[in-house]
């Protein structure tokens, strides 16, 4: 069996070493972003239909009216199946999946392992089919990324390339699942930060319309979210789709804050069967008490458009209390504060899952919550149906810093493209409102943290994309202190270098000697066996560690205006890092990471 599987595998990578010797680079390109577009958009397809078929399989037969005890027990199911998966069959963390894929461009080359191709639909079938509130996105956008890391390396391309097919895959898998080409590819210029030149943008657009039309071949033409434009767009309105881009801005900084902070509370619990416990009963409590959490939430959102409000109370123990305005409105206040408390819960008890749908989730309350509130209050009366769907840009303007996304997102997944102008008002405002508190993003934010994160600044991502370990030169002669001048003398004469490590017998470094500093004594023959080194050393301003970053090597390199800098590794001497040998790094980084093929 392994060996059919070894001539498989080399009869494949002769044909296609083959195949791209017969065809130019850039047309073998376009074509591979095709075979990756197509990939992605059919593993989109096997994640939805799964995931809805579990749920309708365990829902299906729920008695709308009343309470739902099996509520209670669902969650924990599908997150311990999903934590055994992961721990026992996996044996890697497949969680946090847009944050793995910007880690992997940064540090790891673009590589991601194989088993993601698969080992997220699985994770997150069960998850969110056994009403896991997270959503699917980011499994899928993390399986087609490594499809194209994966190819990438299969035919050993640059880092350059298998970047752009790590693009062509989530482009593909955001377009397929959402039947969205243009979404998919904003959604790889904004938050993948994928560059947009000419040799990018046409594999990019290739992947995302390759994976939607196998969205639309296999699962026909109709939307994510059915939406009638009630009214026309009338510009009297447009000031209140400005406040909802500042509520929903402000919302926006509550989901990110709020889910960083609950992760960090999750984090502390060491026993991963400690976390499913309080998770799971966690997650499984706020699903009893307020159904639409469960799963996505996507239903809810259909609801809300359509006018079908009072949806959103089945199964609840509320249902006799639909037809209050103001328990309406604490309802849906209450379904945003514990969205993010759900999802937390949700993948801190050992689910798979993104915040993708969660985003859509609470953007679409919010904007419903906002439009309703003006009615109650009497204060105007204006299309619920349409701030429901400007809300959801909103909230994802907001929490993804991608307004671009936002806009052509829900305007392709809705067929809304009348509500345009109010599209691109809102998701401004609530991005510029969530920027102004928060810079990044929750994808981004533990990156940056580490300065691990690649942005679009040009020399803030090649400095990321640089190591220092390449640029240590080791080729310093060193002193002890306790040596002479004499000695020192000696060792002048031997090397190339002006600047002279002293460390101890026990590699220690503490300090250095310049030639500088010595030149005006160093033929004072009267002074060669009175002088130690110790005397004539100099303690540098700042030392380097071996675990530095770049830019704050550089910003050290700023602040002394040195030109050379000692690097150490717990206190012991390693070598010198130079300002001029890490611009030359730096040009052939740059070179490789912005020439246009």
């Amino acid at each position: 069996m392994k060996f059919f599987q070894q001539s498989l595998y080399n009869l494949i990578e002769h044909f296609f070493v083959w195949w791209s010797k017969t065809i130019s680079h850039k047309n073998f390109i376009l074509i591979i972003s095709v075979i990756v577009g197509i990939l992605s958009g059919l593993a989109a397809i096997i994640l939805k239909n799964t995931i809805h078929f579990i749920h309708s399989l365990l829902t299906g037969n729920f008695d709308l009216t009343g309470w739902n005890f099996l509520y209670l027990i669902y969650p924990m199911i599908g997150t311990i199946i999903t934590l055994f998966y992961v721990r026992y069959i996996i044996k890697d963390d497949i969680g946090h999946g847009v944050s793995k894929i910007l880690h992997s461009i940064s540090k790891k080359e673009g590589y991601l392992r194989p088993h993601n191709t698969y080992s997220s639909i699985v994770g997150s079938s069960f998850t969110i089919g056994f009403g896991g509130s997270v959503g699917a996105e980011a499994p899928i956008v993390l399986t087609g990324a490594t499809i194209g890391s994966t190819i990438g390396y299969f035919f050993r391309f640059n880092y350059k390339t298998i970047t752009l097919l790590i693009g062509c895959g989530a482009a593909g898998a955001i377009a397929g699942i959402f039947k969205a080409p243009m979404a998919g590819l904003m959604f790889t210029l904004e938050v993948l930060m994928i560059d947009l030149t000419i040799g990018s943008i046409v594999p990019l657009l290739l992947s995302a319309v390759s994976g939607a039309t196998v969205a639309f071949f296999f699962l026909g033409k109709g939307s994510e979210f059915i939406f009638a434009l009630e009214t026309p767009f009338q510009l009297e309105t447009i000031p209140l789709y400005l406040l909802l881009g500042i509520f929903g801005g402000l919302v926006s900084l509550y989901m990110t804050k709020g889910t960083l902070f609950l992760e960090g509370k999750m984090g502390q619990f060491k026993n991963v069967y400690k976390k499913w416990i309080i998770g799971g009963l966690t997650l499984s409590l706020l699903i009893f008490l307020f159904p639409p959490l469960y799963g996505e939430g996507y239903d809810t959102i259909s609801s809300l458009l359509n006018g079908n409000s009072s949806a959103i109370f089945e199964n609840t123990i509320f249902y006799s209390l639909r037809d209050n305005s103001y328990v309406f409105l604490l309802f849906l206040v209450l379904l945003v504060l514990f969205k993010v408390v759900a999802s937390v819960a949700t993948n801190g008890s050992g689910g798979v899952g993104g915040i993708f749908a969660p985003t859509l989730f609470m953007g679409g309350v919010t904007g419903y919550f906002f439009a309703r509130l003006l009615q109650v209050l009497g204060l105007t009366n204006v299309p619920i149906s349409h701030f429901t769907l400007v809300g959801m840009a909103a909230l994802m303007a907001g929490v993804m810093h991608a307004p671009l996304t936002a806009i052509f997102l829900i305007a392709e997944i809705t067929h809304g493209y009348d509500l345009l102008i109010p599209l691109i008002t809102v998701s401004t405002i609530a991005y510029v409102t969530n920027r102004y508190f928060e810079p990044y993003t929750i994808y981004t934010k533990r990156l940056a943290r580490c300065g691990e994160l690649i942005t679009h600044h040009k020399d803030k991502a090649v400095l990321t994309l640089m190591k220092l370990y390449h640029v240590i030169e080791t080729d310093f002669l060193r002193v002890n202190p306790q040596q002479t001048l004499r000695d020192l003398v000696q060792v002048i004469s031997q090397s190339k270098r002006n600047l002279f490590p002293v460390v101890d017998d026990d590699n220690k470094f503490l300090g250095i000697v310049s030639l500088e500093d010595v030149r005006h004594i160093m033929f004072n023959q009267e002074l060669y066996d009175s002088t130690k080194i110790e005397q004539l050393m100099t303690i540098p301003p700042v030392i380097v560690e071996s675990d530095e970053k770049m830019d704050d090597v550089m910003r050290k390199f700023e602040e002394t205006f040195a030109w050379n800098l000692a690097v150490v590794e717990k206190g012991k001497y390693i070598g010198f890092v130079s300002k001029s040998k890490i611009f030359s790094a730096y040009r052939n980084v740059l070179i490789h990471f912005s020439d246009d093929e």
